[in-house]
């Protein structure tokens, strides 16, 4: 078959060579806040609006009462931390002896990646070193004191990212703690008032830059300031070379922890805090990252029923987040054997169960010009801009079977009303110039489209 010549093809040699100057140039940022915080935010993140958050380390040996275990049973000596080591383990026992006995010999990244997916989930974030220090991949920089030199023997980074990759479509986000507890460079450059920076030269900003060109995460989820200026860490020129040089510069995207000060004012989203909801529209691109056990990040053997959020909770978190332009960052932690306790499979095979179903009120979308509704609560709305579709999530199925909304415009003879995941339109009448009577369809628990939460899609409404 002959090939039709490209335009390119058509033009002579010397003017080829002309080409790349039409072409514009990528924007080089500056290592200061003013220039990084101008970048704009890779489009994909946005879209995503739904990640997991995996905590895996050392102190998912202990699993109990908290990832923070080294610091409450040694620094604080917490009383049931304490009481917990006295009990289980024989006297002289250290935190590093916990190492030999992370063993992940469960862990297959395979089925992880498929229970991600499952999730209905965009991205994934990985602990690749909690404040522990204990690195998940084999780096060089945390000699005897990683995955690879101590426990499973195995580059649990790169083995993720692999299945990942190969199984899903998600983005493969990497957690990383600047500062380390216990570190002796780390605490020695505390005592110096951080005047000097032993450890994040020796240390924390190699380890950045080693994940990044060997597993090129497409987030940076940085944490852990200990206290110091951004200007200790050197965060402004590490961004900049991530920015500008990295191998993925065009697609990164990265938080707002990167040194005293910077949080919910500098990077590229804003976290703000741990399990951040503030139920109103922000101006920032934000992400709400939050854990499945109300009070661990990691996996604790001693939770109880009662402490894990239902998958009602999770929707409304996921709904009011997205709503008020938020993502969702959903945390679970995995056990030492490198198992995802199956509480922590069912709520996300659950998360993709309702998304199945409502991922248009959810996916791409924008925030409406009304993020709740004034007249019924627990009803929240989000935009679709290519379809100029306005989906209104309710999270309770009214009793009477009508629900009312006071926030839409709609124009008789021109606006639809669509249940997501029921075929036929709903019958529905204005209330004056703002609101909306809407009778749902009647269904038997069995025939609702999904169990908690419930998408009306809303077109011609202003």
């Amino acid at each position: 078959m002959s090939r039709v010549p490209g335009p390119a093809a058509l033009l002579p040699p010397l003017l080829l060579l002309g080409l790349p100057a039409l072409l514009p140039a990528r924007p080089r940022y500056e290592p200061t806040w003013g220039s990084l915080d101008a970048r704009p935010l890779p489009a994909w993140f946005d879209e995503a609006k739904f990640g997991v958050f995996i905590h895996w380390g050392v102190f998912s040996v202990p699993s109990f009462g908290s990832e923070w275990f080294w610091w409450y049973w040694q620094k604080e000596k917490r009383e049931p931390y304490v009481k917990f080591m006295e009990a289980n383990y024989p006297p002289g026992f250290r935190y590093e002896d916990f190492g030999p006995l992370f063993t992940a010999e469960f862990f297959d990244p395979n089925q992880w990646a498929d229970i991600l997916k499952a999730s209905g989930a965009k991205y994934v974030v990985l602990t690749s070193k909690h404040h522990e220090g204990f690195t998940l991949w084999g780096s060089k920089y945390s000699w005897n004191w990683n995955a690879v030199d101590v426990g499973p023997k195995r580059d649990l980074v790169a083995e993720l990212a692999a299945s990942v990759r190969n199984r899903t479509d998600l983005h493969f986000g990497l957690y990383h703690s600047l500062f380390e507890w216990f570190n002796p460079l780390f605490l020695e450059d505390a005592t110096n008032v951080f005047k000097t920076r032993k450890f994040p030269t020796s240390k924390s900003l190699p380890e950045l830059y080693e994940i990044v060109t060997k597993y090129q995460p497409e987030i940076i989820w940085s944490d852990g300031n200990g206290n110091a200026p951004d200007t200790y860490w050197n965060s402004t020129g590490f961004l900049a070379w991530l920015y500008n040089d990295s191998p993925v510069r065009d697609t990164v995207v990265t938080n707002d922890r990167w040194g005293v000060g910077s949080i919910c004012t500098h990077g590229g989203y804003y976290t703000c805090s741990d399990r951040y909801n503030p139920g109103h529209l922000l101006p920032h691109k934000w992400e709400n990252c939050m854990t499945i056990d109300r009070r661990s990040w990691g996996y604790r053997r001693d939770a109880q029923l009662s402490d894990y959020l239902t998958i009602e909770d999770l929707v409304k978190q996921l709904v009011e987040t997205v709503s008020c332009g938020g993502n969702l960052l959903m945390n679970i932690g995995p056990t030492h054997d490198g198992r995802i306790a199956v509480i922590f499979e069912e709520r996300l095979r659950q998360m993709g169960a309702w998304l199945e179903v409502n991922g248009e009120a959810i996916y791409g979308t924008k925030p409406w010009r009304a993020q709740n509704d004034s007249v019924t609560p627990e009803v929240w709305y989000t935009f679709s801009p290519k379809e100029g579709r306005v989906s209104a999530v309710f999270l309770n199925w009214p009793v009477s079977g009508i629900l009312e909304l006071g926030e839409p415009q709609a124009k008789l003879g021109e606006t639809q009303v669509k249940l997501a995941g029921y075929k036929e339109p709903l019958k529905w009448v204005a209330l004056g110039e703002k609101g909306l009577i809407i009778a749902l369809p009647q269904l038997t628990p069995k025939q609702l489209p999904c169990q908690w939460g419930w998408t009306l899609q809303l077109t011609a409404i202003k």
